[in-house]
């Protein structure tokens, strides 16, 4: 496999997940223990064959099919910036944040940065698989009323 998958999701997102497989270039994640909830993630195809510029993250239940799909571009989470920068791309140009599969040395993602893709994964994964509610940090603290003595307010 030209993408080298395993690498891209392993080393270059680091994603928190406990229970995640990969199998070809997708990979499959039950970020929540007794939900019927998946997650998939594979990378998201361009018009050209063999071209992908973002990442595709699918919820998928095991009846209902897909319930909710979102693309995530590498352009806009800075994931080839340097690199393209490197290689005095700009935004328009051929190759400008996109990986292609038909690279033979190395992987098609080499000099990628996955900081904000795993923030986006993130915070996507936590709409649909929110923490227990026992580590969940507390949403605010409501100043709880004065102890008051029961006798009705004195008016001037």
């Amino acid at each position: 496999m030209a993408l080298h998958a395993q690498q891209f999701f392993d080393d270059a997102l680091e994603l928190p997940l406990d229970q995640y497989a990969i199998i070809g270039d997708t990979l499959y994640a039950a970020p929540q223990p007794n939900s019927p909830l998946r997650l998939r993630i594979d990378f998201a195809p361009t018009m050209r064959h063999g071209e992908y510029d973002g990442l595709r993250l699918r919820v998928i239940h095991p009846e209902q099919g897909v319930l909710d799909t979102a693309i995530l571009r590498f352009a806009d989470h800075g994931t080839f910036t340097r690199r393209d920068t490197a290689r005095d791309l700009m935004p328009g140009q051929d190759g400008y944040a996109v990986i292609r599969d038909w690279h033979n040395s190395g992987p098609a993602w080499h000099g990628a940065d996955g900081t904000g893709l795993r923030t986006a994964i993130e915070k996507y994964a936590h709409v649909w698989f929110p923490p227990p509610a026992a580590s969940r940090p507390a949403a605010c603290s409501v100043a709880q009323p004065a102890a008051t003595t029961g006798a009705p307010p004195r008016t001037r």
